[in-house]
């Protein structure tokens, strides 16, 4: 790896973060979805969330932070992803279709009161689309995690959509996994106080 390629890859890193934290919009929307969290887990609720590709991955990161711990030792908050049960995945994808994968999980394990977590680095991946209108229907609050462009659908369907400021594919998932450490942090520490 050349001294330049890495020196860019740190730059565009660092670019996003500081941009994510000198945009106060941008970060009441992070505020706010930490605030859906804490009152769902609170009451008793627990959170689904769902991506592709690396977004998967990072649904299944963020769920595990809540679910093991984080920085304190607490009671296990319920929070799973809908992407681990690859017979619903095949199953679902086969006898519907793909873009139903989600949706047909988030029909079978929400409640209202619940949270989803749509993680979309595109903005408009059609199986997570589905899962948010789904969510809605059952009446539970929907957070979205994707890229800079406001036009997208999962901007516009979800309750709070956190738009990384970055088209670039690498720096949006891991400022997505930034973002879900702050959420994880937040919670914990409103949760477990004392």
């Amino acid at each position: 790896m050349t001294e330049q390629l890495l020196n860019k890859i740190l730059d565009e890193h660092v670019k996003t973060v500081i941009l994510l934290k000198n945009d106060p919009k941008l970060c009441l929307k992070i505020k706010e979805a930490g605030v859906l969290l804490f009152e769902a887990f609170k009451s008793g609720s627990k959170l689904l969330l769902c991506g592709n590709g690396g977004s998967a991955a990072d649904s299944q990161h963020i769920a595990t932070e809540f679910v093991s711990r984080f920085y304190i030792e607490r009671k296990a908050l319920d929070a799973e992803t809908l992407t681990i049960n690859t017979s619903s995945l095949t199953a679902i994808g086969n006898d519907y279709s793909f873009d139903k994968v989600y949706s047909r999980q988030v029909e079978a394990k929400g409640k209202k009161g619940d949270i989803l977590i749509a993680i979309s680095t595109s903005g408009n991946s059609k199986n997570v689309i589905e899962a948010i209108k789904t969510a809605k229907d059952i009446g539970l609050k929907t957070i979205g995690l994707t890229n800079n462009d406001k036009g997208n659908l999962i901007s516009k369907l979800t309750d709070c959509c956190i738009n990384v400021p970055s088209s670039v594919t690498p720096r949006v998932q891991e400022a997505h996994i930034l973002i879900g450490h702050i959420l994880c942090e937040f919670v914990e520490a409103e949760l477990f106080r004392d």
